[in-house]
C-alpha cells in the first residue's frame, strides 16, 4: 500500500493483493520505522458509515470504508472511493482510496501486483 499525503489531502493505493486481503479480513496495515518511532497507515472496514473516513491518532492515519463495499469492491471495475471531510477547524480533509495501477512510463519500481493501465490497455500510474 502506498500513501501519498500533500496539505490536506491524503491518498492510499493498494496493489492487487492487497485490495484481495483488505476485502477479505476488512483491514491493512503498514508501517514505516524510524528507529525512534514508527509511523502507521491503516485502511480499516467500519460499520454504519456511507463515505470515506478518517482518524491520525498515536502516528497512525487510519482511513475507514464502509463494510458494505468490501464485497464489491475486489472483484469490480470501480477504482476507488473519495470524500471530504468537513473538519471542526473549519477547513476540509480531501481522502481518496485507489487501486494501484501500472505506470505508463518506465519505473524501477515492482508493478508486477498493480491492476492494467486503463489507459494502455495492458498496465498505470
Amino acid at each position: 500500500m502506498k500513501i501519498r499525503i500533500k496539505g490536506n489531502s491524503i491518498r492510499y493505493r493498494l496493489t492487487r493483493t492487497e485490495v484481495e486481503t483488505f476485502c477479505r479480513t476488512g483491514a491493512y496495515k503498514e508501517t514505516t520505522d524510524f528507529g525512534h518511532s514508527m509511523f502507521t497507515y491503516v485502511l480499516k472496514a467500519k460499520k454504519g458509515i456511507d463515505a470515506l473516513e478518517a482518524s491520525f491518532e498515536e502516528n497512525t492515519i487510519t482511513l475507514f470504508l464502509s463494510d458494505k463495499k468490501l464485497s464489491e469492491w475486489a472483484t469490480s471495475d470501480r477504482i476507488g472511493f473519495s470524500n471530504t471531510l468537513d473538519l471542526p477547524n473549519g477547513k476540509q480533509l480531501s481522502l481518496l482510496l485507489e487501486k494501484d495501477f501500472a505506470c505508463l512510463d518506465n519505473t524501477i519500481e515492482d508493478q508486477s501486483d498493480n491492476y492494467p493501465n486503463p489507459k494502455s490497455g495492458t498496465s498505470a500510474c
